[in-house]
């Protein structure tokens, strides 16, 4: 991201009004090292697949940039197959103008993602979101919208009330806090390396970058 864009991504989130919410002048912000297109994390977290190398997402369904991630993100997780494991988390900016609709999409996520549903319907919900505007942020909305897409609407409800869905709902303000996510989307490789639109010089770098750090190890 040019430094001019990226000025006025924090200009808009200062006054609350970001697509891509972006926490300015956060105590977790740390910029790349000269040439790297990558930031390492303060603090490592654990990854899931002991077998794989895990790339952990954070996205937010009504940001631009997360929406153009999602197909090319979606196209290099297959290119490598068993040797990488995908993890999505819905980020919740806590405090943020944006946190409730973040949190309702958030809840609509991992109903989709405890159904199976995710890599279907994931392009769908940015398209009526960002595209057509559309309000899921209420289980009325969301299990409509659901239903809308060929999912069964009981189904649906259940997972959406489900304990583990408003667990990991609650939850992603504490992962969005503990990756040290400043700027969506982002994607964390391996629990220690970081790199988002900025870090590697736009959106369509991206998948490039993370090639880069899975081949790192």
């Amino acid at each position: 991201m040019k430094p001019l864009l990226r000025s006025a991504v924090l200009l808009v989130v200062a006054t609350g009004l970001a697509a891509c919410p972006v926490q300015a002048g956060a105590a977790t912000h740390q910029p790349p090292a000269e040439g790297r297109p990558y930031v390492q994390l303060h603090h490592p977290q654990p990854v899931r697949e002991a077998a794989a190398t895990e790339a952990v997402e954070f996205f937010w369904y009504d940001c631009v940039h997360s929406q153009q991630l999602e197909q090319p993100l979606q196209d290099w997780a297959r290119r490598h197959g068993a040797d990488v494991v995908l993890r999505r988390v819905p980020a919740v900016w806590q405090g943020s103008p944006g946190e409730g609709r973040q949190l309702g999409h958030a809840r609509l996520y991992y109903a989709l993602e405890r159904l199976g549903e995710v890599e279907r319907l994931q392009l769908a919900v940015y398209r009526s979101v960002r595209e057509q505007k559309e309000d899921v942020t209420t289980e009325d909305a969301a299990t409509a919208w659901a239903v809308r897409q060929g999912v069964d609407g009981g189904a649906f409800r259940a997972a959406y009330r489900s304990a583990e869905v408003g667990r990991q709902t609650s939850e992603a303000a504490e992962l969005f806090r503990r990756y040290e996510i400043d700027e969506l989307p982002s994607v964390v490789v391996g629990g220690r390396y970081r790199t988002s639109p900025t870090a590697a010089g736009g959106v369509r770098e991206m998948p490039a970058v993370l090639d880069r750090l899975v081949e790192a190890g």
